[in-house]
């Protein structure tokens, strides 16, 4: 059976393998724009770029799949989505059941097995339908994933990433309300008691927090160093102490929560410090450079759909004749 069918009968991200190289530099023939136009006009000149990436057929099928699932499953709800400012719960577990949440997580852990290249691929045709849908999907894979899987221990990967990859949303709690990319304004606090940590503080704008089920909060272990204090730890919801508060009233990607976070002597196993103590500032810039490139990816295709969309009235004032 040939992809494309596959594609029509509603093919899972799951089936996809990673995708084979791709040129990034492709770019036709070897003139250059001088010899070019000693030999034509200017205004005969081809001038359009080569594009940087050439897709892959297994990257072109993922896109068409999502690009499917989005137009079938996400966009009959975005109305409704958008009116409420809440978002369809069986929707969340169809983009877990596609592969869309996990997808760089390795199949032994019930991920798809792809590469980040694919998974800004997933945003970008979901972002065209809702980027409220693309936001949990960004996040996901491009922050909270990428940290357990790059820094988390056996233990934690073997208890956190099948989660991540079949069930439970995620958040990435770093903002504060007086400290956003300002590390060093930080206020929460990690005060270790021997075999756990006691967290007490804030975050604010936190994305996916009202549906999450776990928490990747950076709090400061020493306050006294400064950002080399800061450090990363793995947070249930139902932690006792932690507090998710209202969802803001926002102007856009409603459906999409963020909520200010509380703890108030919260108390976490030593074992949920993921990674190093005192790096969590470095871990969180490492993911946060990535996840940058997913939401440019967002903005890219929101745009490409407004054009998409706006096109064909532009054609039709470009036809029209004014009588005078």
């Amino acid at each position: 059976m040939v992809w494309s069918n596959l594609i029509k009968k509603g093919l899972s991200l799951r089936l996809l393998q990673p995708a084979v190289k791709r040129n990034f530099w492709s770019f036709p023939g070897k003139a250059t724009f001088s010899s070019l136009a000693s030999d034509v006009t200017l205004d005969r000149v081809d001038l359009r770029s080569a594009p940087l990436t050439t897709l892959s057929e297994d990257e072109e099928m993922m896109r068409d799949t999502v690009a499917k699932f989005a137009a079938e499953q996400i966009l009959p709800l975005v109305s409704e989505m958008d009116r409420k400012g809440e978002m369809d719960k069986d929707l969340i577990q169809a983009m877990f059941d596609q592969g869309l949440m996990g997808v760089e997580i390795e199949a032994e852990y019930g991920g798809t097995n792809s590469t980040f290249f694919s998974s800004i691929l997933v945003i970008e045709e979901l972002a065209k339908v809702d980027p409220s849908i693309a936001v949990p999907c960004d996040i996901q894979n491009t922050l909270n994933n990428r940290l357990i899987r790059q820094h988390g221990t056996e233990e934690q990967k073997n208890l956190y990433l099948p989660m991540l990859a079949t069930s439970t949303l995620s958040s990435f709690c770093l903002s504060e309300p007086e400290a956003g990319s300002d590390a060093f304004a930080m206020k929460t606090v990690a005060e270790q008691k021997g075999d756990y940590f006691l967290i007490n503080g804030s975050k604010c704008w936190i994305s996916n927090s009202a549906e999450a089920g776990l928490f990747l909060l950076f709090a400061n272990a020493s306050p006294e160093k400064g950002y080399r204090g800061i450090s990363c730890f793995v947070v249930p919801r139902d932690t006792e102490g932690f507090d998710i508060g209202p969802k803001e009233d926002k102007l856009g990607i409603r459906a999409s929560s963020t909520c200010t976070l509380n703890f108030d002597n919260v108390k976490i196993p030593a074992k949920n410090l993921l990674g190093e103590l005192g790096q969590g500032y470095k871990y969180s810039i490492e993911v946060l450079n990535e996840g940058r490139i997913g939401i440019g990816a967002q903005v890219l295709y929101i745009l490409n759909k407004f054009y998409s969309l706006a096109l064909p009235s532009f054609s039709y004032q470009h036809d029209l004749t004014s009588f005078f």
